[in-house]
């Protein structure tokens, strides 16, 4: 190589000075190297260096020294130049690099493409830090590849975006990344950089400096308070999940018993009595499958993991919607769980949450400094009930963006179905609104357009990649169709959390039973209903915070009346029509509403009544799991049949469950005062024998041991449309479960 480094370099003064400022749009245009007027001229800025020199990649051969133009610029002209690297002199150090302004573009013009279109289905994969392997722009073929980061991140309004951190000493003007146009999506591969540096991205707005931006499409992130994303390693978790993934639509198909667990990761249980400790991934697998195991559960689902600046939302306020919470352990920790619950024959839910992002300024809010992934307009993009600003849905890239972190969940770490939160939120603009606070849609009317054809569209993009994946949501109006397919009018959820009957069925319990005669329909009312969806029964964290006691506290009376009021709750719900959801210590009757900064009680379980209530729930996921006509028609009108519906006086409910034409139906009877009932007759669909398969009232539950039990035979005494009928005695506050004898 001949060295030119004695003319001057022709480098306008405006782009160095822009370049000094920190203004510079078009880095590759100045830095990196150059062919000007037959030479190469290599250029870098490097601030508080003393010197720089340009070597050989593969020799470490001076190949000269780079000429300081002005304090940080340093420009060397030679004739040729292959494949080199950058021996930075610093005060105190010297550092060799490769020339991140020696590659080319990283992205290819189909993900550019896809990704401004809204239909790029692997975002995670793609955008973010991603540790990548290329050649540098002049190398040859036979160049071995540098090995580093690739950063890509959307910020279509910057007019100029870096990559900041330890690495660079946070300084904006060392790494500037190039500019994509016309989608607006910026890139820069750094050499050098592996999995564990910590990255912001600062950005220049329009008018000005903004604070640091974490990265929106980070897959790890710091442990909070911190809030810097992290360069994730690839994870490459060696799965053993094969044969529950090839069974698991069986397993979640309409038909089979769905039996949910709740739980918030962090404080289900403290590690050693730790009050202020955190059970990781790993610790948490050792504990909970084996519970869950022995309580019958088919699924847990776990409150949102994404990365959130404040514990205190339990996940409902993400800023991550790629990256699991650095709180309990790495990314590959948290793919491991899911192995260990998948292996154990567990599924495994998360909480999504695409209806809101909070304001922290280190994220998504004004992330380019306008409104990018909210909508602009108050009205439209900021929730009054939570302080949260509203993802703008009807724009591509957040449509893409938010689909890509659902498939993400689903595809990475193998979830077996995502809860969608607050969809009612999404589906109205006039949503906890006052008249005037809201815009009407375009055709003047308040539903949410842009919101229901993305929930359309990932339901329908879910369902064809991910097969046999549940889609939850969690709406609580009358929107109609909500589980019904998309290509027929729906939303297209698999399930819908029945919020009607939750808020029904508990302001019942809660009921002196002396007053339960005046709210009858607070029960039957659910059941007109309840085939109009595909519904979950939810008694979730929101039952129990909040100052609405826990659940075992909702329950009028005594000591023992509690306790059997919420035996024969649980008993109700397992029997009622719909699938099961149960947050975390009530299937032990806590006390103490849900604190998110303690442990369940679990102490508890050193007294009887509190053990015969988890025991209660162990024999009802059993019966539910082995009794098809608890599950197989539960969807479905024919699945379920009034026998008494109007017994007001005597607070009684009776009903039949079918299952499919070769499983044997079950009577199900609920007598919901303190007062047994002798000589209670009921209409049976067959005559001969009945066993009596669960009494909430059983002694092996501390209940009084009142009511029928073993075998008991059908007399051709008409009742309730019947020829045949049952004489039977109905315990207090108690329900009792029969099946015809030998099952047929």
């Amino acid at each position: 190589m001949n060295q030119l480094s004695t003319r001057q370099d022709q480098l306008p003064l405006e782009q160095i000075s822009a370049l000094l400022n920190a203004e510079c749009a078009l880095p590759f245009e100045v830095l990196g190297p150059h062919q000007e007027q037959g030479a190469l001229v290599v250029r870098s800025f490097q601030p508080g260096a003393r010197s720089v020199e340009v070597i050989d990649a593969q020799t470490g051969e001076v190949l000269g020294e780079m000429t300081e133009l002005v304090p940080g610029f340093f420009s060397l002209r030679c004739a040729t130049l292959g494949a080199y690297r950058l021996r930075i002199h610093w005060p105190d150090a010297t550092q060799e690099v490769a020339d991140p302004y020696a590659f080319g573009p990283q992205l290819g013009e189909l993900d550019l493409h896809l990704f401004s279109e809204g239909k790029h289905r692997e975002l995670g994969k793609v955008f973010g830090a991603q540790l990548w392997r290329c050649r540098a722009a002049a190398a040859s073929d036979k160049a071995e590849e540098v090995a580093g980061v690739r950063f890509v991140v959307w910020a279509p309004n910057a007019r100029r975006v870096s990559v900041v951190g330890s690495f660079n000493s946070w300084d904006g003007r060392r790494h500037p990344m190039r500019r994509h146009s016309p989608s607006g999506v910026w890139e820069l591969f750094i050499p050098g950089l592996q999995a564990g540096e910590v990255y912001k991205y600062e950005i220049l707005g329009q008018h000005g400096l903004l604070p640091l931006k974490a990265d929106p499409y980070a897959l790890r992130t710091e442990m909070p308070p911190a809030t810097a994303s992290v360069v994730s390693e690839p994870l490459e978790l060696e799965w053993h999940d094969d044969a529950w993934l090839a069974w698991r639509t069986n397993i979640q198909a309409d038909g089979t018993p769905l039996s949910i667990y709740e739980l918030h990761a962090a404080s289900w249980r403290r590690p050693d009595d730790d009050s202020q400790g955190i059970l990781s991934w790993r610790e948490l697998a050792d504990q909970l499958i084996p519970y869950i195991k022995e309580l019958g559960f088919s699924h847990i689902e776990l409150m949102p993991i994404m990365e959130h600046p404040f514990g205190g939302s339990w996940g409902y306020q993400p800023l991550s919607q790629f990256a699991p919470t650095a709180r309990l352990g790495s990314p590959a920790d948290f793919a491991a769980f899911v192995d260990a619950c998948h292996q154990a024959g567990i599924g495994v839910i998360l909480d999504w949450v695409p209806a809101h992002f909070p304001n922290d300024e280190h994220g998504l809010a004004l992330f380019d400094g306008t409104a990018l992934y909210e909508y602009a307009h108050p009205f439209e993009g900021y929730h009054q009930d939570w302080n949260t600003c509203i993802y703008n849905l009807g724009r591509h890239e957040v449509h893409g963006f938010m689909l890509s972190s659902a498939l993400h969940w689903l595809q990475t770490y193998h979830i077996d179905g995502l809860r969608v939160d607050a969809v009612a939120s999404m589906l109205y603009r006039d949503y906890s609104r006052k008249e005037g606070e809201w815009i009407p849609n375009r055709h003047g009317g308040r539903e949410n357009l842009e919101a229901i054809d993305f929930l359309r569209h990932l339901n329908s993009v879910v369902r064809e990649k991910v097969p046999g994946a549940l889609m939850i949501a969690e709406e609580s109006t009358a929107w109609p169709g909500v589980s019904l397919p998309a290509e027929e009018g729906g939303l297209g959820f698999t399930f819908k959390w029945n919020m009607g009957w939750m808020h029904d069925s508990l302001n019942y319990v809660s009921e002196d039973p002396l007053n339960r005669r005046y709210h009858h329909n607070q029960i039957t009312f659910g059941l007109d209903y309840a085939f109009s969806e595909h519904f979950i029964l939810p008694i979730s964290h929101d039952e129990v915070v909040h100052g609405k006691r826990a659940l075992l506290d909702k329950m009028p009376g005594d000591r023992w009346q509690q306790f059997a009021n919420l035996r024969q709750y649980l008993s109700l719900m397992w029997t009622h029509p719909g699938k099961k959801l149960l947050f975390m210590g009530c299937e032990f009757g806590q006390w103490r509403e849900w604190d998110h900064d303690q442990s369940l009680d679990w102490y508890l379980l050193q007294y009887a009544d509190h053990r015969a209530i988890r025991d209660l729930v162990c024999e009802l996921n059993r019966l539910y799991r082995e009794e098809p006509a608890l599950h197989e028609r539960d969807s479905y009108a024919d699945g379920f049949e009034w026998l008494i519906g109007d017994d007001n006086d005597n607070s009684v409910f009776a009903w039949l469950r079918h299952g499919s034409e070769k499983s044997a139906p079950l009577l199900v009877v609920h007598n919901c005062t303190p007062l047994p009932r002798e000589g209670y007759r009921i209409g049976v669909p067959r005559a001969g024998s009945w066993d009596v398969l669960l009494n909430s009232d059983a002694e092996n539950f501390c209940g009084s041991g009142a009511g029928s039990s073993g075998a008991l035979r059908s007399e051709p005494t008409a009742a309730h449309g019947k020829d045949q009928s049952l004489e039977l005695t109905l315990p207090p506050l108690g329900t009792l479960l029969l099946r015809p004898a030998h099952g047929l």
